[in-house]
């Protein structure tokens, strides 16, 4: 059984604190690459991807991502203001589920950059969501094509696409890429205030609910300035 999201949640509200001097004043989902912010590359495959709204968390240098968004209408967006509250990964969720529905969503960090193989990924996720068994569907990233990225990965995959995280000195194949279909059920007891999305995914992963999809075509870890220009050459050569 697959779901069709049709509401997304974008997390925009880090201080992007690696990527100085060019976020001293901007905020970084606004940081431009390939000719186009990274906030709009998230919402551009959004939108391909049947989402008709997004809600958008915002916190550092909040109004230029408000005025930027303004007038977009595919897909339409909706603020969550964090700007005198710091809420993380999980508590910005938590804050935005009223406007998100009881439905499970897309969410996506504004920061992740990919280039899609043949299909779209977000779709991919959608047609192998499965609420029956899974909470937490994330796209992963195999780390040895990825750009941008020299960590030890996130989790190990087993056949059937269930996820087992990574031990503290172990490596495995496979990082999370920033986007992933979520239940809002999961939510139901969280913390209060500030806290991380990872406290989720551990709690899925704990009860077998945790799963993950192989992303198909190639994924940049855009962390640094030093990693826009190695995105940006990853998109050149991408259309040639």
């Amino acid at each position: 059984m697959s779901v069709k999201p049709t509401k997304a949640m974008v997390l925009a509200a880090g201080l992007g604190l690696r990527m100085r001097p060019l976020t001293d004043k901007m905020p970084k989902p606004l940081v431009s690459v390939a000719g186009q912010p990274l906030l709009d590359h998230v919402l551009d495959k959004l939108d391909q991807a049947g989402v008709t709204e997004a809600v958008v968390n915002v916190h550092y240098l909040p109004d230029q991502i408000i005025n930027h968004v303004a007038g977009r209408q595919q897909p339409r967006v909706t603020i969550s203001d964090e700007r005198d509250q710091v809420l993380g990964t999980g508590g910005g969720v938590v804050k935005a589920l009223p406007l998100l529905g009881n439905a499970p969503f897309f969410h996506v960090n504004s920061d992740t950059l990919w280039i899609d193989g043949v299909r779209s990924n977000l779709a991919r996720l959608a047609e192998n969501f499965d609420p029956a068994r899974m909470d937490i569907l994330l796209l992963m990233a195999p780390t040895a094509t990825s750009i941008g990225y020299s960590g030890r990965g996130d989790y190990g995959m087993l056949p059937d696409g269930a996820l087992r995280k990574r031990k503290e000195k172990e490596v495995v194949p496979f990082v999370y890429a920033g986007a992933a279909i979520l239940s809002p059920s999961i939510f139901a007891d969280a913390p209060k205030g500030e806290f991380s999305l990872t406290k989720m995914f551990d709690r899925a992963n704990d009860q077998e609910r945790l799963f993950g999809l192989r992303l198909d075509g190639v994924w940049m870890h855009v962390g640094t300035p030093d990693a826009v220009h190695a995105a940006e050459e990853a998109f050149l050569e991408s259309v040639v």
